[in-house]
């Protein structure tokens, strides 16, 4: 369709004549409300954009059972893979608190368990009656 004909065609509907593939022979040509387009890209954009990075604590104790740790490991998993960080907080009542070895031996565990898919942000660290190390999830 010669180009005057479209241009016609489309102030007579209102809207606007976008050229697709310029490069082609003839060029390709839309009837489309450009700025409607334009919005509708921008809010695709956003939604693609919005996923941010949350932090996901999961508590353990110096003697927690063995499967209760698995478990554990499991929800970091699922968190790791959706793309969130995992912070892993050990709390320390009583005597408990000079038996750190206790709980840098669990994190060291979970930190070969996941190696997979995390790599440690922040090692274990003691903070008053609690010690924590943060996982980040690795990039493929």
């Amino acid at each position: 369709m010669p180009t005057d004909q479209a241009l016609a065609m489309a102030r007579e509907l209102g809207i606007d004549l976008v050229e697709i593939s310029p490069t082609e022979r003839p060029p390709v040509c839309r009837l489309m409300d450009y700025g409607k387009y334009k919005y509708e890209t921008k809010k695709k954009q956003k939604q693609r954009q919005s996923h941010e990075v949350s932090l996901k604590e999961l508590r353990l104790r110096p003697k927690t059972d063995v499967h209760d740790k698995l478990i554990k490991m499991k929800q970091a998993q699922g968190f790791l893979e959706h793309g969130s960080k995992v912070q892993f907080t050990m709390l320390f009542r009583g005597r408990e608190r000079f038996h750190q070895e206790m709980g840098l031996e669990t994190f060291r565990s979970i930190c070969q368990e996941l190696a997979q898919t995390a790599k440690v942000e922040r090692p274990p660290k003691m903070e008053g009656r609690r010690m924590t190390m943060v996982l980040s999830p690795v990039k493929h």
